[in-house]
């Protein structure tokens, strides 16, 4: 199924390409424009899709994912232990895609191809006096719930989530009747948006042959930098968790990754970390990490420890914002960072996750979150690096908590995990 789904995704890329050239090339005057609105109306139809779901689905993943932290009571010091290295990840995934996007932007000059900067004016402009210290801090806590979700304001119910889910984690009983209600509006949640994601082949086609219709085939160049920006960022965040794997398991580092090797593959070729956790988990094991540790580090970063997606939220953002002609300052950079920090928790298993998450980051900076329309053509692409990026991330914090716990993997057990194909 998941290899019948990327080859839709890469047959609707390839006719959209195809559509939106032949637009491009034998149409004009009022049939491109009418051409081009038609695309357009199929790419806000699956946005629209999206933002109905954003509001129940942050709530009710989050809610579960902090009321379960409450098995970490049994083994509280590998808990704090594990979320110290999962605030430090975050911090350093997303501060690498901020670092990247503007040294490859001074080489490359990235979304600045784009001609986007005239739509800047008429969708909206940035006030940088909205952005202050002080209008961060009292947006996070909504006046009413029932705005915040009606309004989609995605940092305020993560907000009021997270007090929810802390209440009901702290109760004796756990609200068995609330948590059941929860779980199960989670789980119909995760179906829509299983549902909506399906036509994501759709949207991608609309979204290239928009495009390409509107700006010709030279948008494809300012594409592959993108693209192959966001892999160098990649390979940087790669190297820096290989760094980390070293300094804590020394030479058996390589051991670690080489036993990874399937199932972050298996990540790469279904753009899903999701359908990999039961290999690494057997992985991780095989490689002499404790099972106490990894059966309770594995699950709790696949909430919280997204290092590639992170990354990307980053480097899409600024990408999106620049291609519009909107710089932001320092002080909006650092806001922008604290926001990413608490909104990609708690999405682990949504599809297409980093889209919801960087929709909200573009409303909360007053841009319009159709703009996401300019990534959601290579969004699959993109999807895969990341989906094994997060596998890979959370096998390092793995480790990482491990060698706190003082527990050596077992020199017996790596070579069963090595070669696992």
């Amino acid at each position: 199924m998941n290899r019948l789904f990327t080859a839709f995704i890469v047959g609707s890329m390839i006719l959209g390409v195809a559509v939106g050239l032949a637009c491009n090339q034998f149409l004009s005057g009022e049939q491109l424009t009418a051409a081009v609105e038609g695309f357009n109306l199929i790419t806000t139809l699956f946005l629209r899709l999206i933002k109905m779901i954003i509001a129940p689905l942050v709530f009710t993943t989050l809610v579960v994912g902090i009321a379960h932290m409450e098995d970490a009571a049994a083994i509280r010091g590998v808990g704090f232990k594990a979320i110290f290295w999962f605030i430090l990840a975050s911090i350093v995934s997303l501060t690498v895609g901020l670092l990247m996007f503007h040294l490859l932007s001074s080489v490359w000059d990235l979304g600045a191809n784009l001609g986007m900067t005239s739509e800047v004016t008429t969708k909206t402009s940035v006030d940088a006096s909205n952005f202050t210290l002080k209008e961060f801090i009292t947006h996070l806590i909504p006046t009413s719930i029932f705005d915040a979700m009606a309004t989609n304001q995605i940092l305020q119910i993560v907000v009021f989530a997270v007090f929810v889910g802390t209440a009901v984690a702290a109760l004796d009983d756990k609200a068995p009747a609330v948590m059941q209600l929860v779980e199960q509006g989670m789980n119909i949640m995760l179906k829509v948006t299983g549902y909506v994601m399906t036509l994501a082949p759709i949207a991608i086609f609309a979204a290239l042959a928009a495009a390409i219709a509107k700006q010709g085939l030279g948008i494809i160049g300012t594409y592959a930098e993108f693209v192959l920006g966001f892999y160098l960022s990649l390979g940087v965040l790669w190297s820096l968790l290989f760094l980390v794997a070293l300094v804590v398991l020394g030479g058996r580092a390589t051991g670690l990754f080489s036993a990874i090797a399937p199932p972050t593959l298996l990540a790469f070729s279904t753009a899903s970390s999701e359908a990999a956790y039961p290999r690494t988990l057997e992985a991780l094991e095989r490689f002499g990490l404790p099972r106490r540790v990894v059966s309770f580090v594995l699950p709790l970063g696949y909430s919280f420890n997204l290092d590639g997606s992170m990354m990307y939220c980053t480097f899409a953002t600024l990408f999106i914002a620049k291609a519009h002609g909107i710089e932001l300052s320092v002080g909006q950079q650092i806001s922008m960072l604290l926001l990413l920090m608490v909104t990609s928790k708690g999405m682990a298993g949504v599809p297409r996750a980093s889209l919801v998450v960087i929709m909200a980051t573009l409303s909360f900076f007053g841009m319009d979150e159709a703009w996401i329309a300019l990534v959601l053509a290579v969004d699959h692409l993109l999807d895969m690096g990341r989906s094994a990026t997060n596998v890979v991330g959370n096998s390092v914090a793995a480790a990482v908590v491990s060698r706190w716990e003082g527990v050596k993997p077992d020199k017996a057990q790596p070579a069963a995990g090595a070669s696992g194909g």
